[in-house]
């Protein structure tokens, strides 16, 4: 069995080199585990049929896009405010490799903290009057989960539509019990790709990690946060939680929510969303609403890595700083190299990565990567109180993105992920000042902290950071 997958690891999937070696010494030197980890979390020769059925929904932005395209460089961004022609285009590169349109007429709150971000969500809920539309990676039965889940079904029962889409592994946990006051509100549920059900794609990959909210096609919801109360510091090993969302209400709504429709239409067998003028509400902005943005999403069903793509460029325009955070951070080479690059220009790059590990081999790994990066001059540093779960680049007080993809392998290739990249100084400022305060409760990761790692800790990384491109 390890020879048949060793074959089609080479042969016939064609992945990347450096994850084929990894693969390979992973079926030759732990025969039998290699052979179950394989199993569950690298075989993709299904990936072409499974996601192909997306074509059809995804060919419905071309139009609206090549107009787009026109405009772009002939006239300034609607709004007034100038934005630069480097910053122009990256917005042609996301509209080429992703089909993601610009949108204008967009007002953003940010939300460090969990109870405030849960607060407005279900404030939002509450108010809805027609749909509401939402898809998380996590959800919990937990005191959130059910405040939630109430706010819901009595909107369900009011006779809002309301739809959740979950994902298929991260949304296990709840039973059957949970849903049913919210299906027999009249709520509709449905599970993205759930491989431990069907035993016939018994995969860990192409989880939905995504975590949106669309209120009424008008207010959305993008970020870090999923729907558990460690996400509102309400678990003491990870309190306080540390994460990044936004709410958005403008245009770039209308972008959730045919990202939304593709994974719903996807998902579920039994209640398919025509693109009905309700969801899509044609409100004038009001004047002093300008935020530019792209809603920009990748997973395995995109040809390229567009949210990687948006991540290197923003490092690119970088003249002063760019300072990221992430739980997660095993970057492939094409990111080192940019980063090391950008530190050696004479930038600010500065990284945030938890202090606490909740996935062991991810966190040893990142800490190899870090060190890599230090002799170039970029600063990393360790959040030391609770758990950061923030995946956030702003560069130079002008651009940044805030969504659901970590800065790793995973995000880049195996999961489907969407952030918002938002043009616009004053969210950007917002969120550099975040980061500055954030320094408060860190350490800093020198390369005199890491020559006094005991020699276990070393091997650790070592060979955690050998599996990376399995990670």
């Amino acid at each position: 069995m390890n020879i048949i997958f060793a074959i089609t690891v080479i042969f016939i999937e064609r992945k990347n080199p450096t994850t084929t070696i990894a693969w390979l010494m992973a079926l030759v030197f732990l025969p039998a585990l290699g052979f179950i980890l394989y199993l569950f979390f690298g075989q993709s020769f299904y990936r072409d049929r499974m996601f192909n059925v997306k074509k059809e929904d995804d060919d419905k932005l071309t139009e609206i896009l090549e107009s787009q395209k026109k405009e772009l460089f002939i006239h300034d961004v609607p709004g007034g405010r100038p934005i630069s022609d480097a910053y122009k285009r990256m917005m042609l590169m996301l509209m080429e490799s992703n089909k993601a349109p610009v949108t204008t007429g967009n007002s953003v709150r940010v939300f460090v903290d969990g109870n405030e971000k849960f607060n407005a969500l279900i404030d939002a809920i509450r108010e809805a009057k027609d749909h509401i539309h939402m898809e998380y990676y996590i959800l919990k039965d937990d005191e959130i989960g059910n405040e939630v889940f109430a706010a819901l079904s009595e909107r369900a029962q009011s006779g809002v539509t309301v739809r959740f889409l979950g994902d298929g592994l991260g949304s296990a946990g709840p039973r059957k019990s949970f849903y049913q006051p919210f299906l027999n509100a009249g709520g509709k549920l449905a599970f993205f790709f759930p491989s431990l059900v069907n035993i016939s794609h018994p995969r860990l990959n192409y989880r939905n990690h995504r975590k949106i909210a669309i209120i009424d096609g008008k207010t959305g919801f993008i970020g870090g946060f999923n729907i558990g109360d460690d996400y509102l510091s309400r678990v003491s090993k990870w309190a306080p939680w540390r994460d990044t969302a936004i709410q958005v209400t403008g245009h770039a709504v209308l972008a959730m929510q045919i990202r939304f429709f593709l994974d719903w239409n996807y998902a579920s067998k039994k209640d398919r969303i025509d693109y009905d003028i309700r969801y899509f509400p044609d409100d004038q902005a009001p004047e002093d609403f300008w935020v530019p943005m792209q809603i920009v999403s990748g997973g395995p069903d995109t040809y390229w890595n567009p949210i990687k793509e948006s991540y290197l460029k923003l490092i690119t325009l970088a003249t002063q700083s760019v300072y990221i955070q992430t739980p997660y951070f095993i970057p492939d080479e094409s990111i080192l190299d940019a980063l090391r690059m950008a530190a050696l220009s004479g930038i600010d790059v500065r990284i945030m990565i938890p202090a606490k590990p909740d996935h062991i081999f991810v966190y040893w790994a990142g800490y190899s990567y870090i060190e890599q990066l230090l002799d170039a001059g970029v600063r990393a540093y360790t959040y030391d109180t609770g758990f950061i779960h923030a995946k956030t680049i702003v560069v130079d007080e002008i651009a940044a993105s805030v969504g659901s993809a970590n800065w790793d392998v995973r995000s880049f290739r195996l999961n489907f992920e969407t952030n918002a990249i938002i043009y616009d100084q004053e969210t950007a400022r917002e969120l550099k000042e975040h980061f500055l305060k954030d320094l408060n409760v860190c350490s800093e990761l020198t390369a005199e902290r890491f020559a006094t790692l005991p020699m276990k800790i070393k091997i650790k990384q070592s060979i955690s950071r050998l599996f990376s491109p399995l990670l």
